[in-house]
């Protein structure tokens, strides 16, 4: 038995069912996208400007523009603009190295392997285990201050540049994960095609290298700008008694007893946080897919 093809109005009714049969496969993406991110977001946009009573308020944007709020996002920004310039550089070049090994031997696996646990090794336990070390009463601390009679500044850790110490630990790693993709996609014919019409290795880099690159390495530098500027355990348990950040400052407003009407602030203040990272990801988006040409 042969089987007819569909032809005038049994193929028009078909076709919306076969269309929507292929765009099925993405309801569960949407519907978790849904969930997980659009409602949460309209939520706190909502609620920066509703009170606990529901009475709409600018209490909380006002407190957003106040000069401490501003000093605290000020520190965040610098605090995830360091670390993330000192982790793309060092990151980019130990993924340099990397790129210069077999891409199948051993050294380079167990290092990528090793770069890809420690760049998800943060909170609580990365803290207590600089703490461990360099704290008051850390190992290396104690061992420098009865061999080497050098004291070490306990405090060191709970301040912004020692927060920064502390991130640059995930920060090198992750870059070194993200951007070994991109060197990895450096053709051996372009250093070859550039040496045979008379330029030198700096003209290789400055030239050829460097722009294919340069869309790859300011994408990976935003990403670690915006993975600092949303972490929160590593620093709480660091700084205990302040506030220098705003994701410590959000659970401030969060946890305070003494005045009820801190949600909206703290509402805004996610919603800055939220302002923030999506201009951040909207570059790294734009730039990854300038750099798509070169890595495909």
């Amino acid at each position: 038995m042969t089987t007819q093809p569909l032809t005038g109005r049994d193929a028009t009714a078909s076709r919306p069912a076969r269309r929507w049969l292929a765009h099925a496969g993405t309801l569960p993406f949407f519907a978790y996208t849904g969930v997980f991110l659009i409602l949460p977001t309209l939520l706190v946009v909502v609620g920066a400007f509703r009170s606990r009573e529901g009475a709409f308020t600018l209490n909380g944007l006002e407190q957003l523009l106040s000069p401490r709020t501003l000093t605290i996002f000020a520190n965040s920004l610098v605090l995830s603009a360091v670390t993330a310039v000192v982790g793309a550089v060092l990151g980019a070049l130990i993924a340099y190295a990397l790129a210069t090994a077999p891409s199948g031997s051993m050294g380079r696996r167990l290092f990528t392997a090793f770069c890809s646990v420690v760049a998800q090794f943060g909170g609580v336990m990365l803290a207590f285990a600089f703490i461990a070390t360099f704290g008051i009463n850390g190992l290396l601390t104690r061992l420098l201050q009865d061999w080497a009679g050098y004291t070490v500044n306990g405090q060191f850790l709970s301040t912004l540049p020692g927060v920064a110490v502390v991130y640059a630990y995930f920060q090198i790693p992750l870059m070194v994960i993200v951007f070994l993709p991109a060197l990895d996609g450096l053709r051996v014919q372009w250093r070859e095609a550039t040496e045979n019409l008379g330029g030198s290795t700096w003209t290789y880099w400055s030239r050829v290298a460097g722009p294919i690159l340069a869309p790859s390495f300011l994408g990976s530098l935003l990403l670690l700008f915006a993975n600092s500027f949303s972490a929160f355990a590593t620093a709480a348990a660091l700084i205990s008694q302040q506030t220098l950040i705003v994701p410590m400052e959000i659970e401030s407003a969060l946890r305070n007893e003494n005045d009820l009407g801190m949600d909206a602030y703290a509402q805004a203040l996610a919603l800055g946080m939220i302002v923030v990272v999506a201009l951040v990801m909207w570059a790294y988006a734009a730039l990854q897919k300038r750099a798509a040409r070169w890595t495909a």
